[in-house]
């Protein structure tokens, strides 16, 4: 797979509208970053934010499904449509290179597997 850049939910700056020489961005990692795997995204909103709380999921009987979350991130409405938008157009692209992803609804219920 060719890497890609990574893009920014950053938001427009005022340094825009001051010079054509944007600033140079450096990303760096905190002392606790960490990176993970996860199966399970589940979300809650409300006026002011968007929480997604990331998990995975193991099931040991058909009747038995366990989620154990292990990090939950807020977004401001904002950041949750810039992400859309990002997330869109990087599963566009990935559609483009490795073909349609296909998601199979349970039936009865309204999670997607």
């Amino acid at each position: 797979m060719v890497a890609r850049p990574m893009r920014s939910l950053q938001p427009a700056l005022p340094w825009r509208a001051m010079t054509r020489n944007p600033p140079r961005i450096v990303l760096n990692k905190t002392a606790d970053y960490r990176e993970s795997y996860a199966n399970s995204v589940q979300i809650r909103v409300n006026l002011w934010d968007f929480y997604l709380m990331f998990g995975t999921i193991s099931q040991t009987a058909p009747e038995h499904v366990e989620i154990q979350n292990f990090q939950g991130v807020y977004l401001s409405p904002q950041q949750a449509k810039a992400l859309l938008g990002l997330m869109q157009q990087n599963v566009s692209q990935y559609e483009a290179a490795f073909g349609e992803i296909k998601l199979e609804p349970r039936a009865g219920s309204g999670f997607v597997q």
